[in-house]
């Protein structure tokens, strides 16, 4: 026989059921609006760095206007629709193998196009048989060193291509008769090529260091990576620990974060210490591959004119934790004065204002 208290408690679970099936309910009906309200979606990022990060004025924009920006890479929209139905490259490339070989002879850029069919113009490289999990520019700066870069790009393009990586090489190439600047020019070559491509990472490579061991992936891990670890130049040793030359990798978001580069080194050196200083006071830390992996050769190459030593290096790093902020990304000025797609890169030739930078600098301080 049910007693009274046995009904008592089989309602109380009864209510408690119904209780719990309607609050399930109501979680379901609310989660997906949650996801899929279209009042939650942020401005496109891209969008918004390059009409609110970067400067706005004429001085900063293509004065090409043969070829602008859209129509050098317009094929590369219509490649990442076509390619969202291949499935993700393995984590690690299969194709690796460790020591390669350096190759140190000067083929001709035509002859260098051979061996390259299948890039796309622009120095576009991609697989084709499956989607990469990376999207990376690597910004060289440049200027009269035409021997170096073909030696780089024979030897970059058939490095890079066994990494799987979506890629595409960036020249910024400074015009003369100015004092050269290796870290604006690196500035330019971010902000530019992300007009052409949403890129997630940034390989700053100087045009001197051939990699020698492929395993040293051109990716962006979750802390900026200093790639070119040991060089045969400084006999294979780390100069010293904070060093972040050479060649660099930092993500979109870090860069923006640390304001890039700075623009006041003109002349050779003290830059790379700049940028090492700005990725510390961030909360980052610079990371390395192992030293067997992270090899490189150097090129070797004259001191040239237009690039003395720097007499004012020291003066600008013990101000780095101040200038930071109004020194970089946000007040980088130049002009384009000619951009083309090449086979087997793509070329910006630009003005970097030097006058009107020093005068500024001068302000500044």
């Amino acid at each position: 026989m049910i007693t009274i208290s046995h009904r008592l408690k089989l309602f109380a679970i009864l209510l408690f059921g119904l209780g719990f099936f309607y609050l399930i309910a109501y979680v379901d009906l609310l989660t997906p609006m949650e996801e899929f309200s279209p009042f939650s979606f942020d401005e496109d990022p891209l969008l918004a760095v390059l009409n609110s990060t970067f400067p706005s004025d004429s001085s900063a924009t293509n004065t090409n206007e043969t070829e602008t920006a859209a129509a050098l890479f317009s094929p590369l929209g219509s490649f990442e629709a076509q390619n969202q139905s291949l499935p993700y490259c393995p984590v690690t490339p299969p194709n690796l193998i460790g020591p390669i070989k350096v190759w140190l002879d000067t083929p001709s850029i035509s002859d260098i196009n051979k061996l390259y069919p299948d890039l796309e113009n622009g120095g576009h490289g991609h697989p084709i048989d499956c989607k990469a999990r990376h999207k990376v520019a690597i910004i060289i700066p440049y200027r009269d060193r035409q021997t170096q870069l073909q030696i780089l790009l024979h030897n970059l393009h058939a490095f890079l291509r066994k990494q799987q990586i979506d890629y595409s090489i960036f020249i910024v190439e400074q015009i003369a008769n100015q004092t050269f600047n290796r870290a604006k020019l690196m500035n330019v070559g971010f902000i530019e090529a992300l007009k052409l491509y949403n890129w997630q990472c940034f390989v700053f490579h100087d045009v001197d260091l051939l990699p020698e061991d492929d395993r040293n992936l051109y990716t962006c891990p979750e802390q900026p990576r200093h790639m070119s670890v040991l060089i045969d130049k400084f006999k294979y040793q780390l100069p010293y620990s904070s060093l972040f030359g050479g060649i660099s990798a930092l993500t979109r978001q870090q860069l923006e974060k640390i304001n890039g580069f700075s623009n006041d080194y003109w002349g050779w050196g003290g830059e790379d210490d700049d940028l090492s200083t700005r990725v510390t006071i961030n909360g980052y830390k610079i990371t390395r591959y192992p030293g067997n992996i992270a090899k490189y050769k150097m090129i070797k190459h004259k001191q040239e004119k237009s690039n003395p030593v720097n007499n004012c290096r020291y003066k600008l790093m013990k101000k780095t934790r101040i200038r930071f902020r109004k020194d970089g990304l946000s007040n980088c000025n130049y002009k384009i004065i000619n951009s083309t797609r090449e086979h087997l890169y793509t070329h910006f030739v630009v003005d970097l204002l030097e006058k009107e930078s020093r005068e500024r600098l001068h302000a500044f301080n």
